[in-house]
């Protein structure tokens, strides 16, 4: 596989998941995108030391790492060779949750096949393990949201952001847009999967709940994922919006 059809399979998997979004046409379908925002968990066929093999072999190189201690991840920015988007991977770190919730998400996780722990493609396959029940669900949520949205969905695309001056209109123009076309945005740069830097202006954009079937064969609204629109406040700075995406105060030091 090339990086171009993991990318594709990254996408076809997402709007699988948000055909809200795949049905957009506020902009041309080619519109390059910024980054790719993907949520995944330290487990050792999971994290990044197992995932970046793959992705070093579809080009892809860490540029920044950042470390959220408050929200229990470490997320690293990678670039691929040339142009194209930038893969932002948020790592949830298992050891930050409490003991009930760390085992609950462990024992989910121990039951994937060992298949699933194969190949380049295992951030587009879904979720590898079997799907918990109400019950456990509340409690890996009330434990941190994104346990719950993991236990549940699997390491997988979460959103995807989209830089407005590639997109020829400015943020408030679609965000106008989007609003018209039935979706609710938030500036909140505390709301989605990690936090935002001041030096960038931001709407993220939830896709809805979807129902899902869990293990006792009920089934529950759960939001998943949406789309970002990103644009630099200050028009100086020389970086890709991606690079100034997180804030600056949590990059770590690259060895």
């Amino acid at each position: 596989m090339q990086r171009e059809e993991f990318i594709q399979q990254l996408w076809l998997d997402f709007i699988h998941q948000h055909p809200e979004i795949g049905g957009l046409r506020l902009w041309p379908l080619d519109a390059p995108v910024e980054y790719l925002a993907l949520l995944t968990l330290n487990h050792r066929h999971h994290g990044m030391d197992a995932l970046m093999p793959a992705l070093a072999h579809f080009g892809y190189r860490i540029r920044h790492r950042h470390a959220m201690a408050d929200r229990g991840l470490l997320v690293n920015l990678l670039a691929p060779p040339g142009t194209g988007p930038w893969l932002a991977v948020a790592e949830l770190q298992m050891g930050t949750l409490a003991r009930r919730p760390r085992a609950l998400l462990e024992t989910l996780v121990d039951q994937a096949p060992e298949s699933a722990h194969r190949g380049t493609n295992r951030l587009c396959r879904g979720r590898p393990w079997p799907v918990p029940d109400w019950e456990s669900y509340q409690t890996l949520h009330q434990a941190h949201p994104l346990a719950a949205l993991l236990a549940v969905n699997g390491p997988r695309l979460h959103h995807v952001g989209y830089d407005c001056r590639h997109l020829d209109a400015s943020l408030e123009e679609l965000h106008r847009g989007m609003e018209e076309a039935g979706f609710a945005g938030t500036d909140d740069r505390h709301h989605g999967l990690f936090p935002i830097s001041p030096l960038v202006d931001y709407r993220f954009y939830p896709s809805g709940s979807r129902r899902l079937p869990f293990a006792e064969g009920d089934e529950h609204r759960v939001e998943t994922g949406g789309i970002a629109l990103v644009q630099k406040s200050v028009s100086a700075h020389q970086e890709r919006v991606v690079e100034l995406l997180l804030p600056h105060h949590t990059r770590c030091q690259l060895s």
